[in-house]
């Protein structure tokens, strides 16, 4: 039997330290950190110590315990928890925690994902993750293959009943952080990959798809990625080849599988690759393999020949992933050419059911799996598209959730199950932003789920074939274009912030995206709040998922701050956390919100691509902070043998003097030798003094207020160099008199005259704040109302 090549063996270390496991028949108890334990139950006495299709390591160093009985109850003292679980059955009864005796709930589970949003018109339902509010989650891996030596798996000799028992109370982060030890980290992804994308389900010519790429140029919005459908390869079998002759193994005649340039769409498709690399965009082509590889496809000789079939029987090649020999074929024959014709990582689109030769595998794991593996051998970075399998898949990214039906309640619900996600370790799931088919066409929602889509893991562009459906921005009216074109320019300024959260959720298993419980567990108003997430270090984001109002042309959003102070990025409002406010937004605005102290980086670069920039912006709130900017050569694996490159950015705000110093950083090829700043201070009105200097050197500097904040511009530098900056006489950013906000509010509302003017003076006659609060609450309206509690609720 073939062996699989050696880079799609995983290496794993699943056998627990010795003496952290307990066995008494029919159980054995491993106890893998003091706050997280397994339970096997086997009636013949053999238990899994192999590395499972979820479970890769269980040594995790040495934890001491005791065990004692209580009557049919066996329990684990870590210490920090005890677990009683019945000597019998092996169920958790209960578990001790913090002094408080808790009985796992499954209704108290904060949930995972799901394996895909195909067709969903709105919520779909999620399977557990491993949190819960309770304190106590369950991950059931009995049902998991084993995963041998070899690199194939194998079923459990005998049915098992395997459990882990996550135990971390509100330590939400910490439970994950372990999770993501006894399972796999979750890979670098190239940087490439956090640009914007364009993606469309449509038979593109050639010409017809590079007039895409220029229309784009033409009206200055970057790309990085160009993703081609499936009608790169040969679709219309039966038109091409004849209807008897493209049978596949299993027995259709359909053009899903194709692994061959379609030469009537793509006369040379090397020159068009070539030129989208010219244009500093990274290539990936969609791919359902299911039927095999036919007679009619460029590979097929040699493929046939690989697996000891005639090429001259025109047999298919049947697909089949459990086989060494199919897979060894299926990447070195089938891909590789591909791949060094230009192809940079594959989108790979199964919709073909869950079942294969081995019985309880699902075909889209393995798949998962050894696509993931190739994609990295080498000095590659590994990268795929793929639809969710289940636990473990975070080390499988990109998550493609799949064809979403065009719809607000689509839309709304994808925030929250995105960002829920990160409850079971997955952390870059990518939609169909804007939805895929049916639906409705709304500029309004278009604009709002690009707004999210900028704010999200993966921004991609993507819809169904129909004429009508496209995704480009000037596609929709001149409002709806103009402001999704801003946003997308807007993604690429954030690759260096984004990519910077990459390294952090490679390095300490946080993810981009997450739910405000994690840093705020005793608060109902986090959980409540099921579409606000921190944005990786310095952001929350609450996206607009609903309509705005006709009357008052915004959309009411219900946002949990948590406390500090809090900055509108798109408005400048300022807000007190610790709790849940009104914000309202027009349609360029979003729910997008600057910590106190924040620094984000941006890339004032222009153009496609996103390397790291010449041109640094320094998006900055007032307050007391560190960031630490991380850049590599964005696609290889260098960084692990520590070619990477760090500068570090200190604020800190005394009285009415801010200071920021930047620490520059070593030369590096992937470097610009040159590097300019700008500071973007969102919160500050003005300052009297700016005293700038580079490596002790008194420089000049430019100081410009704006409708923006206060603006200051560095000139070009030496990457290396340590640059001080100092402002005295700050005048911060303040919130209008809640007079003022009212007139506003008013002079804009949509209604007759009469009746406003009517309602305004109520207002107008009221001689303090909360009297005019009082008759806000009064108000029928809901949108008015709402937009009243924002300015009169929270006023600094």
């Amino acid at each position: 039997m073939a062996q699989l090549f050696d880079h799609l063996i995983v290496k794993t270390d699943a056998k627990a330290f010795e003496g952290n496991t307990y066995t008494e028949a029919p159980l054995r108890l491993t106890v893998i950190t003091p706050r997280l334990l397994r339970i096997e139950v086997s009636a013949s006495g053999q238990f899994t110590d192999a590395p499972t299709q979820s479970f890769l390591k269980r040594n995790l160093g040495e934890v001491s315990f005791t065990h004692q009985h209580k009557g049919n109850l066996l329990c684990i003292n870590t210490g920090k928890v005890l677990f009683a679980v019945h000597a019998q059955t092996g169920a958790l009864q209960y578990v001790v925690l913090n002094g408080k005796k808790i009985h796992p709930n499954p209704m108290h589970n904060l949930k995972g994902t799901a394996r895909t949003l195909d067709a969903a018109y709105g919520a779909v339902p999620l399977k557990d993750g491993v949190l819960s509010s309770d304190g106590v989650a369950i991950l059931d891996d009995s049902n998991a293959l084993l995963l041998k030596k070899d690199g194939t798996l194998e079923k459990r000799p005998e049915k098992q009943k395997d459990k882990y028992i996550f135990a971390y109370g509100k330590d939400y982060i910490g439970a994950l952080q372990d999770f993501y030890r006894i399972t796999g980290e979750v890979p670098l992804i190239p940087r490439y990959s956090l640009g914007n994308w364009w993606s469309r389900y449509k038979a593109y010519t050639q010409e017809e798809y590079i007039d895409v790429m220029r229309a784009f140029k033409a009206h200055d919005v970057p790309l990085s990625v160009a993703t081609i459908d499936m009608d790169w390869h040969w679709v219309n079998l039966k038109d091409k080849f004849g209807k008897d002759n493209c049978t596949s193994e299993r027995g259709g005649t359909n053009g899903w599988t194709g692994y061959s340039w379609n030469t009537d769409l793509f006369p040379d498709h090397c020159a068009f690759l070539d030129y989208l690399h010219k244009e500093k965009l990274k290539t990936s082509v969609n791919l359902h393999p299911a039927d095999g590889i036919r007679f009619f496809e460029d590979c097929y000789e040699e493929t046939a020949k690989a697996m000891g079939i005639d090429p001259n029987t025109k047999a298919p090649v049947p697909f089949d992933m459990t086989d060494p020999q199919f897979v060894n074929t299926y990447f070195e024959k089938v891909h590789r050419p591909l791949e060094d014709e230009g192809v940079d990582f594959w989108w790979i689109d199964w919709q073909q059911g869950t079942k294969s030769r081995l019985e309880g595998l699902d075909p889209l794991w393995l798949l998962n799996h050894y696509h993931t593996l190739d994609s990295g051998r080498s000095n590659r970075r590994p990268l795929i598209l793929s639809r969710y399998a289940e636990i473990g898949s975070h080390r499988y990214p990109l998550g493609f959730s799949g064809d979403t039906v065009m719809s607000w309640r689509s839309l709304n619900f994808q925030p929250y199950f995105t960002v829920t996600a990160s409850n079971c370790g997955y952390t870059w799931w990518s939609h169909d932003i804007g939805g895929h088919m049916l639906g409705v066409h709304d500029d309004e929602l278009y604009v709002r789920w690009l707004q999210f889509g900028v704010f999200s893991p993966i921004m991609r562009l993507h819809s169904t074939s129909h004429d009508l459906f496209g995704k480009e921005p000037w596609r929709y009216s001149y409002e709806a274009e103009h402001i999704s074109e801003d946003y997308m320019r807007l993604r690429h300024q954030l690759v260096p912030y984004l990519y910077t959260m990459n390294a952090r959720t490679h390095k300490e298993g946080r993810a981009l995206c997450e739910p405000l419980y994690y840093e705020c567990p005793n608060e109902k108003g986090a959980y409540a709040c099921k579409n606000g997430y921190k944005f990786g270090t310095e952001l929350l984001v609450c996206p607009v998922t609903s309509k705005m109002d006709a009357h008052t042309k915004t959309a009411i959003t219900k946002v949990y701050l948590p406390k500090g102070r809090w900055t509108n990025l798109c408005t400048g409002r300022i807000y007190t956390g610790g709790q849940t406010v009104h914000v309202s937004s027009e349609l360029h605005e979003n729910g997008v919100f600057l910590k106190a102290g924040a620094i984000v980086p941006l890339s004032l670069d222009k153009g496609n691509g996103v390397d790291n920039p010449k041109k640094l912006g320094l998006l900055l709130s007032r307050g007391n902070n560190s960031f630490t900017l991380y850049e590599d050569d964005g696609e290889t694996k260098a960084y692990e043998n520590g070619e990477v490159s760090e500068t570090v950015f200190t604020l800190s705000e005394n009285g009415n003097s801010l200071h920021l110093s930047i620490s520059g950083t070593k030369e590096a090829s992937y470097l610009p030798k040159k590097r300019s700043y700008t500071l973007f201070l969102r919160d500050v009105r003005s300052a009297e003094n700016l005293h700038c200097t580079v490596d002790g050197k008194e420089i000049s500097a430019k100081m410009e207020s704006t409708d923006y904040g206060l603006t200051v511009t560095l000139p070009q530098m030496a990457i290396d160099s340590k640059v001080e900056i100092t402002l005295d006489g700050v005048k911060a950013l303040e919130n209008p008199p809640y007079t003022e906000e009212i007139l506003r509010i008013f002079t804009k509302y949509n209604c007759t005259n009469l009746t406003k003017m009517a309602v305004y003076q109520s207002f107008k006659a009221v001689k303090s704040k909360q009297t005019a609060l009082a008759l806000a609450y009064k108000l029928p309206h809901t949108a008015l109302r709402a937009e009243l509690l924002e300015v009169l609720h929270d006023m600094m």
